[in-house]
């Protein structure tokens, strides 16, 4: 079983300039909580209570107010900072000490994913012993995107980082499972033409040993890539959307602790004196 998982939690957030300069785009609302309650909802309905987040040198205090350290829902924060970028995989390097020898998630910062089997789906993945594991969505333009061929059995036989001749409409989502040899293989990449190890790279290593599978979102599902402006608000509108129609909340994290009996009603309080008079306050109120 997965029991760690690292929310990749850097990077410059350029295609959202000038909105973050200041503020860390995992910061920036989707609808009415922070993006970064997204990823992390994600790595608590599978379960995994020891989470490592990455950020950026200088913003850790930001991040602090809004997670301290993660007592509060009943699992376990730490963080750890990057100077600079340098490709998905330099994850695994700056997080060797937290991975140890155990097998290990990664999600994207500002990767969303929603659908109506979610959770079984996740408890799933996270049942990963040997080899790595990649989530995979059906996409409309795969000239965009990192995206895998499979065979019949799920297998990944080859990927293609932004293919120009068609391969495959399976694009990479971000999220990841790997056993914990991901930290000697991130060791041995080098950096592509952009001058970061890429992550299409650290999966090509399991591939050739044939240990690399995949999953597939259905239709059901749904998985968005908040980069840019545009699929940013299309995130908000479609959060906004089913929070309205169904009167659920989407990554709630009290809500989900609570549900998984990591806290009780004393932390839900907590919460809502900490949040303060809001519609995040009222919707935990009635849990």
């Amino acid at each position: 079983m997965i029991k760690k998982g690292i929310i990749l939690a850097g990077g410059k957030g350029t295609r959202m300039s000038p909105l973050t300069k200041a503020v860390n785009k995992q910061l920036l609302p989707i609808h009415d909580k922070p993006l970064i309650f997204y990823p992390l909802s994600i790595l608590m309905l599978a379960k995994i209570k020891n989470i490592l987040i990455i950020v950026n040198k200088g913003q850790l205090n930001q991040y602090k107010k809004i997670l301290p350290n993660g007592k509060n829902l009943g699992i376990e924060i730490n963080y750890l900072e990057q100077d600079k970028p340098r490709g998905l995989p330099d994850a695994f390097v700056v997080g060797e000490k937290f991975i140890g020898k155990d097998n290990v998630a990664m999600i994207l910062g500002d990767n969303f994913f929603y659908g109506q089997n979610l959770t079984s789906q996740l408890l799933n993945y996270t049942k990963l012993k040997k080899g790595a594991k990649v989530v995979l969505h059906r996409v409309q333009k795969p000239e965009s995107f990192g995206v895998a061929k499979i065979n019949k059995k799920n297998k990944i036989m080859s990927i293609k980082e932004k293919p120009k001749k068609f391969l495959s409409d399976l694009a990479i989502t971000g999220l990841y499972f790997f056993d914990y040899n991901v930290v000697k293989y991130a060791k041995k990449l080098k950096p592509s033409k952009r001058g970061e190890v890429e992550i299409v790279d650290l999966l090509n290593f399991y591939r050739i040993k044939n240990q690399l599978s995949a999953e597939i979102i259905g239709r059901g599902g749904a998985w968005l890539d908040t980069g840019s402006i545009e699929d940013f608000y299309k995130t908000s509108a479609f959060v906004s959307a089913i929070e309205n129609r169904q009167g659920l909340k989407v990554a709630c994290l009290e809500e989900i602790a609570f549900n998984y009996k990591w806290i009780g009603k004393k932390e839900i309080n907590n919460a809502i004196n900490f949040y303060g008079q809001c519609n995040y306050s009222n919707y935990l109120k009635k849990l």
